[in-house]
């Protein structure tokens, strides 16, 4: 069921279109995680009070956990690859769907579990914020993959303290290039060398914080330097700030500030920051541009809500664009560092900003 306008497909961009050959891998990024259905609730005036019912003006549902950054990757244009475990279930079935179909993401290294219950989030937006609920039962011992990872030009991973995880390097050995980031270390130790998978990594994106507990510099940007020791590529994302980036082994640096925008719903905009950050590395594109690309989608995801439900295309970005040249005074030196983008644009006829179906359980196929 399609909720608010009508049936929008979205434009098709291949970023990657100049260098492709027969010789490629058959897939731009392979990813691994676990799937969640995510059900948003959307239109709350305040956090839920304690003994009392909340009244939501709006639902969604959708894929969530790592289909988060697999929909982010694939809206961008990339072939992606996602191998992950799905419950029998009509939520796994949904998920499952809504990728394959929806998405056009491979699900090829993917399997269904008989007798598995999909892991569900409940997520609760308001005042730019997000309260979450998750219910889940213990994940199948066995990996979706057991093989060797499917050949991709690149591959997203989240480092997990302490621990290896053997695909990582299996990647690797085969020229996949791989783009990690890092959960929050609960253990507190913050010990870089537990790391062990970063030596297989072609570039590390951690937050700020995250950043300087790792390396134990008094600066995001320090920090950037320091980890540009360890990892080729360095990118350490700064909230409101923007995000600063360290190529260890040109010692060339960026920077580029954070679009300024209203921001409905977080949820997912790190998975979008890193996507665009892939996007512009594959495609060969400088540093500075990266850092602006993936920040833009990051910032255009923010005003939606939900994880997978915002991620942005190319016919957001694209309707974004004509938004920004319409508005009186606009300064031409900010639009100057976006102007890398104009000859991958489509044409768009929709006003921004661009409101996706919301696709919710229970109803009929959408056409």
């Amino acid at each position: 069921m399609i909720n608010g306008e009508g049936p929008f497909r979205q434009a098709h961009v291949d970023p990657l279109a100049a260098l492709r050959t027969a010789d490629d891998p058959p897939w731009d990024v392979y990813l691994t995680g676990t799937v969640f259905l995510d059900i948003i609730f959307t239109g709350l005036d305040s956090a839920p009070v304690r003994g009392t019912e909340s009244w939501a003006r709006g639902m969604g549902s959708s894929p969530g956990g790592v289909a988060n950054m697999a929909t982010a990757l694939a809206r961008l244009g990339l072939r992606t690859s996602l191998a992950a475990a799905f419950g029998d279930d009509h939520y796994g079935e949904y998920c499952w769907d809504a990728l394959e179909q929806g998405e056009s993401i491979d699900l090829t290294p993917s399997r269904t579990v008989p007798g598995w219950h999909s892991p569900v989030t409940v997520s609760m937006a308001y005042e730019g914020e997000r309260t979450m609920v998750s219910h889940g039962h213990e994940a199948p011992l066995e990996e979706p993959a057991t093989d060797f990872p499917p050949h991709a030009r690149a591959a997203v991973a989240s480092l997990t303290p302490g621990v290896r995880a053997p695909w990582i390097e299996q990647a690797a050995s085969r020229g996949t290039r791989i783009f990690a980031d890092v959960g929050w270390d609960d253990t507190g130790r913050w010990d870089l060398a537990g790391l062990a998978d970063l030596a297989h990594c072609e570039a590390f994106l951690p937050n700020a914080e995250e950043a300087m507990r790792y390396t134990g510099a008094h600066s995001p940007r320090a920090a950037a330097h320091a980890l540009a020791e360890h990892v080729p590529l360095a990118v350490v994302t700064l909230g409101s700030e923007g995000a600063y980036a360290v190529d260890g082994r040109s010692g060339e640096s960026a920077e580029v500030p954070a679009i300024a925008v209203e921001a409905l719903d977080p949820t997912g905009a790190g998975d979008v920051f890193v996507a665009g950050f892939v996007t512009g590395t594959l495609a060969g594109w400088p540093l500075a541009d990266r850092l602006a690309f993936a920040g833009l989608t990051a910032a255009l995801s923010v005003q939606e809500f939900g994880g997978s439900l915002s991620a942005p295309g190319w016919s957001e970005i694209a309707a974004w664009w004509r938004r920004v040249h319409s508005v009186a005074d606009q300064d031409p030196a900010a639009l100057s560092r976006y102007a890398f983008l104009e000859g991958l644009l489509p044409e768009v006829t929709r006003p921004w900003p661009l409101r996706r179906a919301v696709p919710t359980i229970g109803f009929g196929r959408s056409v």
